[in-house]
């Protein structure tokens, strides 16, 4: 079972639209639940900005694997971790 804290941080989010703050900016998050479970598609965008967050997480593979899109998955991770509902 993946018990990492980047994991139990991105499950806490419902699925759908939520707004997040992070970094002193605001942002729409989009998470997508598929496969049964097994796939977490996440998208954020800054809203009045150019900013965005981008990737997917394998939840089956190990402890989970994180895919991002056209960025280091550490800028994912921080985003995930540090952002907060509005």
């Amino acid at each position: 079972m993946n018990t990492t804290h980047f994991f139990r941080k991105l499950r806490a989010l419902p699925d759908g639209a939520t707004p997040l703050r992070y970094r002193n900016r605001r942002y729409l998050f989009r998470k997508s639940t598929l496969l049964d479970g097994k796939l977490i598609k996440l998208y954020a965008e800054e809203l009045g900005g150019n900013d965005f967050i981008s990737g997917n997480y394998y939840i089956s593979l190990g402890e989970g694997v994180l895919k991002p899109c056209e960025m280091p998955e550490a800028k994912v991770i921080d985003f995930i971790l540090h952002a907060e509902p509005l």
